[in-house]
């Protein structure tokens, strides 16, 4: 257990991919401080309180994004720090209160307590491709996205990809605050998130899935598909790594909806899915490619999709938000 008598922190830690994190530090015989918004909610807690090793490795602390030296206390003492916490909606009422001010704030919250705790040797801050692949290039199907790439925050305004900003934003901010600081800062930048879920609720990314098939309606749309698992792994991989540096792009697969159907279709014929997605059973979308060069240097082997989709699904029915005949 590599992580054995280690101290780390994790922000927004009842989160889709902080959930998942938090699971394999235990795994790996970490401790662990992690943040949550609200300690007397259940929904937040008791699946992390349920998790092996969390009785005696695992204690939760109740801190808002925007208090700024809210973090101080937790991260004092703790050798990495895994920021996860950011809000994800993609129709907010109001885009600064709802994304913009608690991504970026935020950030610069959790990165101003790290530099008063000299234990702490790196930080790992979970970004995403939004910060990535919006620049108002066109994705074609010989265009190669990769580490090099940043998002445009001019054109996600333009274009109100409030998330995309908020993420794009925070991204930019942090870079120049570790630069300047000093801290030893890497960011992994992950596609679209889906996969098995650990909280009681259904998180964004995932419900793409979870709504469709309740729904019986897919959207038209192409994914940077991505499993959780490979989230979470790549961010420890991206602290214990001691080469690891600079940001990360993850994605496993550029698919479409069409592809996730049929996976869907084949494993559960059950659900009595529509015959054509919208737009045609024979819709072709814009494909590109996402380098993974980079993320394989940290160990990753990316999960099939349809692993990543059978598992999701199961997930599910287990917690009782889908019923298969």
């Amino acid at each position: 257990m590599s992580g054995q008598g280690k101290v780390v922190c994790v922000t927004g830690g009842s989160g889709f991919i902080a959930s998942w994190l938090v699971k394999l530090l235990l795994q790996r015989g970490y401790t662990i401080r992690a943040t949550v918004r609200d300690l007397n909610d259940p929904k937040k807690t008791e699946h992390l309180r349920a998790l092996d090793g969390a009785k005696e490795r695992l204690t939760l602390f109740k801190v808002n994004l925007l208090d700024e030296g809210g973090f101080d206390a937790v991260v004092d003492g703790c050798e990495g720090v895994f920021h996860t916490a950011s809000p994800v909606t993609l129709t907010p009422n109001n885009p600064q209160a709802d994304l913009i001010e608690p991504a970026l704030k935020g950030t610069l919250n959790v990165l101003k307590s790290c530099t008063k705790a000299a234990s702490i040797k790196r930080v790992i801050v979970t970004s995403s491709m939004a910060s990535v692949a919006y620049n108002g290039k066109a994705l074609t199907p010989d265009v190669i996205v990769d580490e090099t790439w940043f998002s445009d925050p001019s054109f996600c305004e333009s274009q109100k990809l409030w998330y995309v900003l908020s993420k794009t934003l925070a991204d930019e901010a942090a870079w120049k605050f570790a630069k300047e600081s000093g801290i030893d800062m890497v960011t992994i930048n992950p596609g679209y998130v889906i996969g098995p879920i650990l909280q009681p609720t259904v998180n964004v990314t995932t419900g793409l899935i979870f709504e469709s098939i309740n729904a019986r309606k897919f959207p038209d749309d192409t994914f940077r598909f991505v499993d959780v698992r490979d989230v979470a792994n790549a961010h420890i991989q991206a602290f214990e790594v001691p080469s690891a540096s600079g940001r990360y792009c993850l994605v496993g697969r550029v698919g479409d909806t069409v592809e996730v159907l049929k996976i869907v279709r084949e494993h559960y014929p059950t659900l009595h899915f529509p015959e054509e997605v919208p737009g045609g059973k024979d819709l072709i979308l814009p494909f590109h490619n996402v380098s993974n060069d980079k993320a394989k240097t940290l160990g990753i082997n990316f999960t099939p999709l349809e692993m990543t989709v059978i598992d999701t699904i199961e997930s599910l029915k287990e917690k009782g938000f889908v019923k298969l005949n």
